[in-house]
């Protein structure tokens, strides 16, 4: 199934997987698991617990832009499987597990159910519902400090029907974060490419003090996706 190559001249293994093809599997579920088996997020996913790579985007966003902070309260938009939950409660002390530090909430929405996560809510809602900004503000116990997103829309194999969605699906993301949102709050999204563009970015530069549109290490260089990071909502 696999092979393992010593290309390193110091005597060490090289551990890079390659696979093999198989018969009736196609070429690109073939690479898929290659990447798969050789990415080293989905490694350190696995072995630190969280429900998948994209959890380490998060991570690094929130180690450079200082969000995720004990004793806030987090909405995470879209949130299955659950990694970014996963860092949420992590950071903001949503178990409690360090007394010297305020306690966190954790709110995790999407569209299908979601497996339980330790320290989080989660439940199965449709942030695009009527009156589901008023749910989530009753279920965190007042406004949220910050909103977060990792959606992106269904691919449809069209480069530019796909990039209007993933930015329509961030714009709607982005006015629900304006519902519930406290002042001085923070909202993190997917965008692509450029990052937040044109009317959407200049949107959320009135809305809140520093925008940045960032491509964290943990997403993979030939993907489009990048993160808009906006702190400092005005309310």
């Amino acid at each position: 199934m696999v092979e393992k190559k010593n290309n390193s001249g110091r005597g060490a293994r090289d551990l890079r997987v390659k696979v093999k093809s198989a018969r009736g599997r196609k070429l690109s579920s073939t690479l898929w698991l290659e990447r798969q088996l050789n990415d080293p997020y989905v490694r350190r996913a696995r072995a630190e617990g969280y429900r998948g790579r994209a959890a380490f985007k998060i991570l690094e966003l929130d180690d450079k832009y200082r969000f995720l902070v004990p004793g806030a309260r987090v909405v995470d938009l879209g949130c299955a499987p659950g990694g970014w939950c996963q860092v949420a409660v992590k950071r903001v002390n949503a178990l409690g597990e360090r007394s010297d530090k305020k306690v966190g909430t954790v709110l995790g929405v999407d569209l299908q159910d979601i497996e339980p996560i330790a320290g989080a809510q989660t439940h199965t809602l449709d942030f695009l519902d009527e009156g589901a900004e008023e749910l989530v503000k009753d279920w965190l116990g007042g406004p949220a400090d910050v909103v977060m997103s990792d959606m992106a829309a269904s691919a449809s194999g069209h480069q530019q029907t796909d990039h209007l969605r993933i930015m329509t699906l961030c714009e709607a993301a982005a006015y629900f974060a304006f519902d519930v949102l406290v002042p001085g709050g923070t909202f993190v999204a997917k965008v692509l490419a450029g990052g937040a563009e044109g009317d959407l970015q200049k949107l959320l530069k009135q809305k809140f003090t520093k925008v940045v549109n960032v491509k964290p290490p943990a997403s993979r260089s030939d993907s489009s996706e990048k993160f808009v990071v906006a702190t400092g909502y005005r309310g």
